[in-house]
């Protein structure tokens, strides 16, 4: 492993370029332990600090992460995650099967709570309004991928099962679907990018400079009043949101009337 001092790239980048190299081809698997930065620094001949650098830029990729008084280590590869509006519900109004293989949900707390911002315009009510709140966590392998949380209004709620903290055995919104006694019929999927709070990077395990994409889902009933309103954040760069659809056919254009006569 070397770089070239006469490249424009700067050293700690070209570092970067032929770490990610190695972890792509297998050099390196998830889980396992690089050299420490002293070692590395001694292997490309550069400064510790540009090593530093290079861990830095990494792990703000999301590629590596550092366990304090462990070392560094390969995070793993790029997670797929197909959770938008039609993956959420599946095919037949139902989890699709290669999910639940793929993701732990765990219920990370049920009660009221004043609604934030976002979740209070989705509501068409007053920022801080008390809402119902089920919070959860999703893990993939050994890693927390997705911090969520669901809002109803405590009108609907009030003397529910959404109430009692504890899993269901089945998709969320079919529960609530029964308890409420209005039926999903149309959903938004709102997607943003910025930075994470501290708890969302404590949890996810990600610098604080580390930018997190934020799913804003509003599920409606059939007169567009909103039932749900749910967020999920991911860590942004190890992170692919994937959605698979039909494109329709052309429509064939209709054949001229017999009856006009074309100048």
């Amino acid at each position: 492993m070397t770089i070239n001092p006469g490249a424009a790239e700067f050293p700690h980048r070209q570092i970067a370029a032929q770490l990610r190299e190695r972890i792509r081809r297998g050099d390196w698997n998830p889980g396992e332990r690089l050299p420490s930065i002293p070692a590395m620094a001694e292997m490309f001949g550069v400064a510790k600090q540009t090593v530093q650098r290079t861990v830095d830029q990494l792990r703000v990729e999301g590629i590596l992460i550092t366990k304090p008084g462990s070392g560094t280590y390969v995070r793993g590869t790029r997670r797929r995650l197909n959770r938008l509006s039609r993956g959420r519900y599946g095919a037949h109004r139902g989890y699709h099967a290669d999910l639940a293989a793929r993701y732990r949900q765990q219920l990370a707390g049920v009660g009221r709570e004043p609604a934030p911002p976002e979740v209070a315009d989705a509501f068409g009510v007053r920022d801080g309004t008390e809402m119902l709140v089920r919070r959860h966590l999703v893990r993939a392998d050994d890693a927390t991928v997705e911090v969520g949380a669901s809002w109803f209004r405590v009108t609907d709620a009030t003397g529910t099962s959404l109430e009692r903290a504890e899993a269901f055995g089945r998709p969320l919104y079919q529960e609530a679907e029964e308890a409420i006694g209005r039926r999903y019929a149309s959903a938004t999927d709102t997607i943003s990018a910025r930075q994470p709070s501290r708890e969302e990077a404590e949890i996810l395990q990600i610098r604080p400079d580390t930018p997190v994409l934020h799913l804003l889902h509003v599920a409606f009933d059939e007169t567009r009043k909103p039932i749900e309103v749910a967020q999920a954040t991911w860590p942004g760069p190890m992170t692919t949101l994937t959605e698979e659809y039909r494109i329709p056919a052309p429509v064939p254009e209709p054949d001229p009337d017999p009856g006009l006569t074309l100048a």
